[in-house]
């Protein structure tokens, strides 16, 4: 093909981003995106090492916890489809940045506060942005990549979780016994803030490391602004060659048929140039938003959206709900063997035994009791740990068994291991279910991550990917409350409801396309 049909009829993006290579600049793009997910474990998981701390501090009541608990996992129902909505408009990059600035400076003003309804509105926060980062850094990073790398980079980002959940503990385990307190008349800063702040600046830095990336081209090209996409493809191009970016070979691109209907029927410029300050231009902006989401619930669209957020909600209501209660069962089954040496029982008889309080009601045994045991930072660091090989088995064979298998595969299996809880007779066997648990689940949440990339067009990949986001939330919120419920009435009620869900996902995985081939629409 002569660079005379190039110039004069512009070049297909597919084949253009082909001509860029593969190198420096995807390796460098997988880590700042890989490092986005990672930060994303930690500030998810964060509360389940801040509750015992904060306890004493802020006299916590039960009641109390739960909201707190509840509180970041809300900002997620209500965050994931609004960032969404404003990656699908305004861009990946610019959202990405907002997202993840405002998680970090939210997190720095919690580790501050002094009261407890501060702290909560802070957590609410960080959970609002945090969901929007987690939505957009799959999408980001999949439109950069060529059609035959796209399905293997993406995967890898399932590492990248996987060192997040080792790290959480690891940093708790440090920071949290440490004997620091500094404190005035009005300000208290222990340990325990000092490891909310330290899982806090991460996200700054990223977010500014951001600024040097550009925005996605495949997002441009769709917005109308062929030359600028073309730009970011000499870039990238001169990161993975070390030649000059003049030297790119397409001098044009091809561009395709606006599909954002209000914008190219109402104005000439790229739906990126909207202000949010000008009421008129605004009003432009919501139509947007509209259509899009009125395109997501009708055909072509509509099956796949129903299928994921299906898939969704029963892999992250299971996931989040299980995983935020294995410690209590973890504390559950090692006081029943402190008090019953040498018995075996199975959880559900774990859970029904009234377990003997002690007569001291004074208020800083009530609030202030023991520290967080080492037993709790090291099972956690096990369970994270456990998922290191399933980390490495995605991307390394995803291109010879595709992802629906490792989908269907992951959450079959995670059902029989959660109805397997019922058979648990020790803290030993409830920690090795929880490995297995852990490590299949978080793949199957990263390969749905993967499969929607390919799913829908770029208008819409955001907003659908946060649309089953806010699914899957809505259901672990929901989940966490059914469970704290039914964990001491009927034991058996939550283990079979939380595995059915897993084996239906599974099932519905079945009904998803083989992805990871064509390229990106």
């Amino acid at each position: 093909m002569g660079l005379d049909f190039i110039e004069g009829h512009g070049e297909d993006f597919e084949r253009a981003l082909e001509s860029t290579g593969f190198g420096k600049f995807h390796f460098t793009l997988l880590t700042i995106c890989g490092l986005i997910y990672l930060n994303t474990a930690v500030g998810i998981t964060i509360i389940s090492f801040v509750l015992p701390s904060a306890t004493c501090d802020f006299q916590m009541s039960s009641a109390d916890k739960g909201w707190l608990t509840a509180a970041p996992m809300l900002g997620m129902v209500i965050g994931s489809y609004f960032w969404g909505c404003l990656a699908d408009t305004k861009g990946r990059k610019a959202v990405l940045i907002g997202a993840l600035l405002m998680d970090g400076i939210c997190g720095l003003l919690s580790s501050m506060s002094q009261v407890y309804w501060l702290f909560m509105m802070f957590r609410f926060f960080n959970g609002f942005a945090i969901t929007g980062a987690m939505g957009i850094c799959f999408p980001y990073l999949g439109e950069f990549q060529p059609g035959r790398y796209r399905e293997t980079i993406l995967c890898w980002m399932e590492l990248f979780w996987t060192l997040g959940v080792i790290c959480l503990p690891g940093i708790a385990w440090i920071i949290i016994p440490m004997e620091f307190t500094y404190q005035t008349e009005n300000f208290k800063f222990a340990s325990w803030n000092l490891f909310v702040a330290a899982c806090s600046t991460p996200s700054i830095f990223i977010g500014l490391w951001l600024f040097f990336f550009p925005e996605s081209p495949k997002f441009l090209l769709e917005c109308g602004e062929p030359d600028e996409a073309l730009e970011v493809l000499r870039r990238m191009y001169a990161s993975n060659t070390g030649d000059d970016p003049g030297s790119f070979p397409v001098l044009s691109l091809r561009e395709k048929v606006r599909t954002m209907s209000v914008v190219s029927q109402q104005s000439s410029r790229s739906i990126r140039s909207l202000r949010i300050r000008k009421p008129k231009e605004l009003k432009i902006l919501l139509q947007e938003i509209w259509e899009q989401t009125k395109a997501l619930c009708k055909p072509p669209h509509l099956r796949y959206t129903i299928i994921t957020c299906l898939i969704q909600f029963g892999l992250t209501t299971s996931y989040y709900t299980l995983m935020i209660w294995f410690p209590e069962l973890f504390n559950r089954f090692e006081e029943f063997e402190a008090l019953h040496p040498n018995e075996s029982a199975s959880v559900c008889e774990v859970s029904s035994v009234v377990l003997p309080t002690s007569n001291a009601t004074h208020i800083d045994e009530e609030f202030c009791g023991k520290p967080i045991g080492d037993t709790v930072f090291l099972h956690t660091l096990i369970i994270g740990i456990a998922c290191i090989p399933t980390s490495f088995w995605l991307p390394l064979c995803v291109h010879r068994l595709g992802a629906k298998f490792f989908l269907v595969f992951s959450l079959i299996v995670a059902g029989a291991v959660t109805m397997g809880l019922y058979f648990v007779t020790s803290t030993l066997s409830n920690l090795v279910l929880s490995c297995i648990f852990e490590a299949l689940t978080s793949l199957g949440i990263s390969t749905v991550y993967c499969v929607m990339v390919d799913l829908f067009p770029t208008n819409l990949r955001v907003m659908a990917a946060a649309l089953s986001l806010t699914c899957g939330r809505g259901g672990a919120l929901m989940g966490n409350l059914l469970f704290g419920f039914l964990i001491d009435l009927n034991c058996v009620v939550p283990i079979v409801l939380f595995s059915g869900m897993l084996f239906a996902s599974g099932l519905l995985c079945l009904m998803l396309p083989n992805t990871g081939k064509g390229a990106l629409e």
